[in-house]
């Protein structure tokens, strides 16, 4: 069996019994993982900001298509809650994006925001509010103790997948029936 080193692109799903403000539920995407810690966007906890709230602190001046007016703002963490995180399908001419797989970009530049809203952005984004992250250790530990399952990122649940399924959605994805688990560790 292949020895997982980095989680970077893949998700953590929360146990059930994990009833964190933050991630009670969640589904989080790992931009990066290494000696350093981890860090992470949760993409299914919707904030309190409308995507038009959002639109109008940042460019005033966007044009907002009606079909996109429902766009979700998550909560991304609780680490700097009022840092922006843009992650979106690929897409060619924004230098500030950096990418995290052959599928998926992360940005913290505003540029991207304004077209958020209308066709000449990328064909999926996520907007989140904040990061969470992980010191050296911790979110090794966290699985150790059954916190959270893994999964390889999917693009489906990511981008398609309604916010309120996401979770439901992850676990299915892993083939298990996640309220017959313990949250007691067992070791060999």
């Amino acid at each position: 069996m292949k020895q997982i080193t980095s989680l970077q692109n893949h998700f953590l799903i929360a146990m059930p019994a994990l009833d964190d403000q933050y991630f009670s539920r969640s589904v989080t995407y790992i931009l990066e993982h290494n000696d350093e810690g981890a860090m992470g966007i949760v993409i299914n906890q919707p904030s309190r900001m409308s995507f038009k709230e959002l639109i109008e602190q940042t460019d005033k001046q966007a044009h907002i298509e009606d079909d996109k007016l429902d766009k979700i703002v998550v909560c991304g963490g609780p680490v700097n809650p009022d840092r922006g995180f843009v992650l979106h399908s690929t897409q060619a001419g924004w230098a500030s994006s950096l990418a995290l797989s052959s599928e998926i970009m992360v940005t913290t530049s505003k540029d991207i925001v304004s077209v958020l809203g209308n066709d000449k952005g990328p064909n999926h984004s996520i907007i989140a509010l904040g990061y969470a992250g992980w010191s050296p250790g911790q979110l090794e530990q966290e699985l150790h103790d059954n916190a959270w399952l893994t999964l390889e990122a999917d693009n489906e649940i990511m981008f398609e997948t309604p916010i309120h399924k996401k979770w439901q959605a992850a676990v299915n994805r892993l083939g298990v029936d996640v309220w017959q688990l313990t949250q007691q560790a067992g070791h060999a």
